[in-house]
């Protein structure tokens, strides 16, 4: 079965349109509605052509402290030589919506949708939209924290339709983590990962732990506690979580409830400012 992945298109909302929206901004939690995805809100890089993007998260004081986050979304024709300017910015990227090729290291390699690349710091690589749609794709960066006696990882190529998803003990299969990366290997400091609830299938208690979290809702609706808050939540729709925020959810049905999720893992909590 082919995977749905919701991505936003812009546009604008009439003069008719009620000004109520789910839009929630706390130092703890922020949910960011898909309907706030508009084209007035797009931004604009250095060195890519027919691109907009819409930027989900970003560090700042009281906001993400280790990653940001985008929708990415590029005409035919567009792209990118030169996408990354900063060097010791590792990433992913996910696609959505169409399709690109990505070519890294000087092997080109089509992502469509479900397409995933984990991108090392120090590798060259560019994308270009080849087709006649727009492709749109998440990019998730982070600045790498090497550890010493640890190599940098390897770059990954792999389509989230080839993996398995692992099933949650104790669950039956109602709650499964799709994992692009071995969560054994120590030398990652990032997993982005995507998250699958059956209808009905819950967390069924608050999670309190010391990773960051980014959550884009691909596929459904659920509510979700964040912390003292229930939030209702469907596809398109964006989640960030401070370390430490409680969190469950409950999926509502009729269909899954799917996110792409980030979290920081694998490293010392820092004792001094970076």
């Amino acid at each position: 079965m082919r995977n749905s992945y919701y991505a936003p298109s812009g546009g604008h909302p009439g003069q008719d349109q009620l000004l109520t929206d789910r839009a929630v901004f706390t130092e703890a939690y922020a949910v960011i509605p898909k309907g706030t995805m508009r084209d007035i809100v797009t931004s604009y890089l250095p060195f890519w052509e027919a691109t907009r993007l819409w930027i989900l998260s970003r560090p700042m004081s009281g906001f993400a402290e280790t990653f940001s986050q985008y929708i990415v979304e590029v005409a035919p024709g567009g792209g990118s030589d030169r996408p990354e300017t900063e060097s010791a910015a590792e990433a992913v990227l996910f696609v959505v919506e169409g399709g690109v090729t990505l070519t890294l290291d000087g092997t080109a390699h089509d992502l469509a949708p479900g397409g995933y690349a984990y991108l090392p710091p120090g590798h060259a690589w560019t994308l270009r939209n080849t087709g006649n749609a727009p492709a749109r794709f998440h990019w998730i960066r982070k600045a790498y924290q090497p550890v010493e006696g640890l190599d940098a990882p390897d770059p990954i190529i792999a389509d989230e339709h080839d993996i398995a998803p692992t099933p949650m003990p104790g669950t039956d299969g109602k709650w499964a983590t799709t994992r692009f990366v071995d969560p054994a290997d120590m030398r990652h400091d990032m997993h982005v990962t995507i998250v699958t609830f059956q209808p009905g299938a819950v967390i069924p208690f608050a999670e309190t732990h010391v990773m960051e979290h980014g959550l884009y809702v691909l596929e459904g609706k659920a509510v979700y506690r964040l912390n003292q808050d229930w939030v209702e939540v469907e596809a398109g729709d964006y989640m960030w979580l401070r370390a430490f925020c409680p969190q469950a959810c409950y999926a509502g049905g009729p269909g899954r409830f799917r996110y792409l999720l980030y979290k920081d893992v694998n490293r010392h909590a820092p004792l001094t400012p970076r």
